[in-house]
């Protein structure tokens, strides 16, 4: 059995369908959550990509919980849209915090986007939570659809 099959697609898109604003709120709740603790609780300042990032995400989290509340599928277009931005800020972000040495400046020198605060098991860190949360709105966002598919 293949891993990406064209049944595995279509069982997936049925599992998601009508759910994905709903689906992508749950996500980016628990990003604006996450990124809120590290902040406020674990006390590490942002970094500019990382405020960019938060830009992105803070609103996702409200405006798809107010889809998924209303069943409102105009908002979807624009979740898709911020969620592709925060996914270039956070791939960005993943580059320089990965190969330091090609970040040429720009940012906060006494706060800079390469500190590596949290590495959990040698390669989770904030940009790459970030990196994941985007992937996963814009996954359900784009995965979810409510007409039947042809047969």
């Amino acid at each position: 059995m293949r891993v990406a099959s064209p049944e595995r697609f279509r069982a997936t898109r049925e599992a998601v369908a009508g759910s994905g604003a709903a689906l992508g709120a749950l996500v980016a709740g628990g990003a604006t959550a996450g990124s809120l603790w590290f902040s406020e609780g674990a006390h590490f300042p942002p970094c500019q990509l990382c405020w960019y990032q938060r830009i992105a995400m803070y609103p996702l989290a409200v405006l798809l919980t107010i889809a998924a509340v209303r069943h409102d599928r105009g908002i979807r277009p624009y979740g898709i849209a911020l969620a592709g931005l925060g996914l270039a800020v956070s791939a960005w972000h993943n580059v320089i915090e990965t190969f330091p040495t090609i970040h040429a400046g720009g940012c906060d020198p006494t706060n800079p986007c390469t500190i590596r605060w949290v590495e959990g098991l040698g390669f989770w860190t904030i940009p790459r939570m970030a990196a994941v949360c985007f992937t996963l709105v814009l996954a359900a966002l784009l995965l979810d659809r409510t007409e039947p598919e042809p047969a």
